[in-house]
């Protein structure tokens, strides 16, 4: 996955950088609509390969458990509604994708915003979620 992809704070959905002005970035909604915003230095702007999830072993990369979910999902959606499912729900999807992920700091807010990301980034045709292998030995 890129470093291109971006999620902004208090802005729904995910973007993908288009350009770079003077203090400001110009985002495009990933969602194919081509809606363009400007992202200014106020707003907290935040890359996806920045963010982890905590496990019982230490941190592990969000591009990591997106790969999980592909795998585990065959490359569709993932059929739980984030914004409808129990917490049961919730506790027993991340068991089947990350069975080792911490119980205690990861809430569900988070696996509900994981979900989403996921979904979003599939219908986008946005799949390749592994390192690249050439690319990590550089």
């Amino acid at each position: 996955m890129k470093e291109t992809i971006l999620s902004i704070a208090g802005k729904a959905g995910l973007y993908r950088l288009v350009s770079q002005g003077r203090g400001m970035l110009i985002v495009e909604n990933i969602d194919g609509s081509g809606r363009r915003i400007p992202a200014s230095g106020r707003d907290r702007v935040t890359s996806l390969n920045d963010v982890s999830m905590y496990t019982d072993e230490g941190d592990r990369p969000l591009t990591d458990i997106f790969e999980a979910i592909r795998q585990k999902y065959d490359g569709e959606a993932v059929p739980v509604d984030y914004k409808g499912a129990d917490n049961g729900e919730l506790t027993a999807f991340m068991a089947g994708v990350v069975p080792d992920y911490d119980r205690d700091r990861v809430h569900m807010s988070d696996i509900r915003r994981l979900i989403q990301w996921y979904n979003i980034l599939q219908a986008a045709g946005v799949t390749d979620f592994a390192e690249n292998p050439e690319q990590a030995a550089e």
